[in-house]
């Protein structure tokens, strides 16, 4: 078997008032082998850049989902810029409040010669000037609160990178990812920004190796990609586990190649 990725989800509920949720955890697109275990038959919706979600009735009481797929973890082909990508993912959003961060973005990377560099130089310092601390902030907080605060997770990582880009009027998007060497393992956020008209993937936590990242679902921030959206139903989320795997070995990231995302 040539290089693959394995992916298995299992999340935990219980259901205090019946109706409809929607899972967003499929990868984008398929695979070639895939599994769905739900309480009720699904009902699939697609979005843009080839996000599902399953929509689900839930009846009361305790349940578990499951997800697992396979796919061969070919290189990507660097998805085009579109003219909607350069209004939509340079303007402000919810956990990306660009019009906050002017002053930053244009003292540290806007005399920088040409987007890769201000891109990478972004990175590193967002990755230099951050603690990754699990746990840490809330779901509240957006991208001005995370750079304050000098901690967070992965998707207030890319919230502030995503940020300062937009800053400087470079289109940039966030993407839920499953992450192959993530430890502790979990759903990954990461972001993709544009250069020379196409879309590459960045990770300032450094994390995974971003030739392994799949990508789930992709949006202006972590709003647009939730995994769980509650749709009239009320529930007590009691937790998941994730496991995504390469093989047969886990590529190797010193961070210096454009790479695009699959």
């Amino acid at each position: 078997m040539g290089p693959h990725v394995q992916v298995d989800v299992e999340m935990s509920f219980r259901v205090t008032k019946s109706g409809p949720a929607a899972f967003v955890v499929a990868l984008a697109g398929g695979a070639a082998q895939e599994e769905f275990a739900y309480p009720a038959p699904p009902r699939q919706v697609a979005f843009e850049h080839r996000t599902r979600a399953q929509v689900v009735d839930l009846p009361s009481g305790e349940h578990v989902v499951r997800y697992r797929a396979e796919r061969a973890l070919d290189p990507a082909d660097a998805e085009p810029v579109g003219q909607d990508d350069l209004i939509r993912y340079t303007r402000p959003s919810r956990y990306c409040p660009s019009d906050r961060m002017g002053g930053l973005a244009l003292a540290r990377f806007g005399g920088l010669p040409g987007t890769r560099t201000q891109v990478e130089a972004i990175v590193r310092h967002v990755r230099e000037h951050l603690s990754y601390v699990v746990g840490s902030g809330s779901p509240t907080d957006d991208a001005v609160d995370t750079y304050l605060a000098g901690e967070g997770v992965c998707r207030d990582y890319a919230h502030v990178c995503i940020s300062l880009c937009r800053v400087l009027d470079i289109p940039a998007r966030f993407a839920a990812v499953y992450a192959p060497g993530l430890s502790p393992m979990d759903f990954h956020a990461v972001f993709e920004a544009a250069i020379d008209g196409r879309w590459y993937v960045f990770d300032a936590t450094g994390l995974a190796p971003r030739q392994s990242l799949c990508r789930i679902a992709t949006g202006r921030d972590a709003a647009d990609t939730a995994f769980l959206s509650t749709l009239g139903c009320e529930l007590d989320f009691l937790g998941n586990t994730v496991l995504a795997t390469a093989g047969p070995a886990l590529p190797e990231d010193d961070g210096s190649e454009l790479i695009a995302l699959a």
